[in-house]
């Protein structure tokens, strides 16, 4: 009987930054490598990656990164662990050329080049498991599910999947090989959970691109449309929508270009004609009804570019009068508020909003009953339900339970809990170190919950400083306190406090300076 360990680093009880681990004997396989962006009370931090020491302490073992798509919930991560180990990276054409801009960005490892590109046909053959990978759907091309087969059946990932029965080239599942899978026997299944909770249809990408066509075609002036650069399928409907009425693309956002661009080369967007992008600078070159503005970032990064638009601090756009904003993004839930707050600004600068969730369930993750198609394509023995918040998680379990499986036989599990099979099923046996590493600028992990309350205390109180000299060999001070505030009072009108604030603390620190010992920490 083989030693089977299933871990999840990230991705379980939480949105994005999956990355699991497969442990079959001596050797590790690491399935995905993702971060998540911070959510509102993560002050001033850029990045959330999991947390490696694990794979750091084992990775001699550790045969190589499997990556089920391009977005950064699933490659985000992959610059800081190959900071720390080198290890062989596999994926399909277009998430390997993802994963390489992620990569090239980082200074430490921008010369690393140990890539594989594979393809659903593809096997590959390790001492103690075969990998092999499956075609799913997404809102980006070409993502994969991956399954590790093992002596005791396969285990399978399934990455970030739905199923759409009319979905284009690149997006379409092999429902084939899924039964096929199903047919070998899958021991464990680790599937998407994010959209576990919804029981809507949610719509084609047919019928999304209908919505655009008709969006675009009703307005008058400019069309400004904030959607995420990683999204691939909604950027071809934007470029689709523009071709058929005579509009041309202006590209803005973080690394909205590096991404089109590198899609745009490998054939995975389609252009009518290379004229139809244009650079920020030549917009002034047509009229307003002639122009489609892609605001494209990072996940909600269109929402803050939007929110510079409306208070005229953009680089290249002002919201003015006459201007449709369609935002074709779904929104995370802590974004919630502050899409509110910007879709007022965009109608006190003139402008008007659509979203595209108004009319139509959008969504690249699968729904409840596309989650049990999957679960009675594979008939899994046992459920590891990931990627989503705990209710996602405890949805999806109901959803196994309704198709046949038993309560017993499914796993909602914490980060780095170890999972061991045994003869009854899987095993918890211990944990190991899994919580957030945070990234700020080119700082790995220096920001930590204690640094985050005190941005979060700075934030909502102000902060006063006092500055004063002391000659403790003297005992006397040399130059007296004077005060600095920020946030904390109006300094103009509160002149009065602040010099009886000084006379205090320099007769509190002359009272100190007569007694023997001089401790800063003290000083009260």
């Amino acid at each position: 009987m083989s030693d089977i360990k299933i871990i999840a680093l990230g991705g379980v009880r939480e949105n994005a930054k999956n990355l699991y681990v497969v442990e079959v004997n001596d050797s590790i396989f690491v399935l995905d490598a993702g971060l998540k962006y911070p959510e509102n009370e993560q002050l001033g931090v850029d990045e959330v990656i999991p947390n490696l020491d694990y794979l750091i302490r084992k990775q001699k073992r550790v045969q190589g990164i499997f990556l089920t798509h391009g977005h950064a919930d699933a490659i985000g991560a992959l610059p800081y662990i190959l900071q720390e180990f080198k290890a062989p990276v596999f994926g399909s054409p277009l998430t390997i050329e993802l994963a390489k801009l992620f990569v090239k960005k980082n200074n430490n490892v921008k010369k690393f080049n140990n890539f594989h590109v594979i393809d659903a046909e593809t096997e590959i053959e390790f001492a103690d498991a075969t990998i092999s990978f499956f075609k799913t759907t997404h809102s980006v091309p070409e993502s994969l599910g991956i399954v590790v087969g093992t002596d005791e059946g396969n285990i399978v990932y399934t990455g970030d999947f739905k199923f759409d029965q009319a979905a284009r080239k690149y997006y379409r599942t092999d429902l084939g090989r899924l039964t096929e899978i199903g047919r070998e026997g899958v021991l464990a299944l680790l599937s998407d959970s994010a959209n576990a909770t919804s029981h809507v249809m949610t719509a084609s990408e047919a019928e999304v691109a209908a919505e655009m066509y008709s969006a675009i075609a009703d307005a008058e002036g400019r069309v400004i449309i904030a959607a995420v650069a990683s999204n691939l399928v909604r950027i071809q409907q934007v470029f689709d929508s523009a071709a058929e009425y005579g509009r041309r693309v202006v590209l803005t956002g973080f690394d909205a270009e590096n991404i089109v661009r590198t899609a745009i080369r490998m054939k995975r967007l389609r252009l009518v004609d290379e004229k139809l992008i244009i650079k920020p600078k030549d917009m002034h070159k047509y009229e307003d009804h002639e122009l489609i503005i892609l605001e494209a970032g990072r996940m909600g990064e269109p929402i803050n570019g939007l929110h510079r638009m409306a208070l005229g601090r953009h680089r290249y756009i002002q919201i003015k009068d006459g201007d449709l904003v369609y935002i074709v993004t779904t929104p995370s839930l802590s974004k919630e508020a502050a899409v509110a707050r910007v879709e007022n600004l965009i109608y006190k600068a003139g402008g008007t909003v659509n979203l595209i969730t108004k009319t139509l369930n959008v969504s690249g993750h699968a729904n409840g009953r596309d989650l049990q198609l999957m679960l009675n394509l594979l008939q899994p023995k046992y459920l590891f339900p990931v990627q989503g918040e705990y209710r996602n998680l405890a949805a999806h379990a109901e959803l196994a339970q309704e198709v046949g499986m038993y309560p017993e036989n499914i796993y909602i599990v914490k980060r780095g809990d170890v999972m061991v099979l045994g003869k009854n099923g899987f095993n918890h046996e211990g944990s190991v170190p899994a919580g957030d590493v945070m990234i700020d600028g080119n700082a790995i992990g220096d920001v930590g919950n204690i640094v985050l309350r005190d941005r979060k205390v700075l934030s909502e109180d102000g902060i006063f400083i006092v500055a004063l000299t002391v000659n403790k060999r003297e005992k006397k001070i040399v130059s007296k306190a004077k005060i600095h505030t920020r946030g904390f009072v109006y300094v103009k009108k509160s002149r009065d406090i602040l010099r009886e604030s000084a006379e205090l603390v320099n007769q509190t620190v002359e009272n100190y300076l007569e007694q023997d010992s001089f401790d800063w920490g003290e000083l009260k």
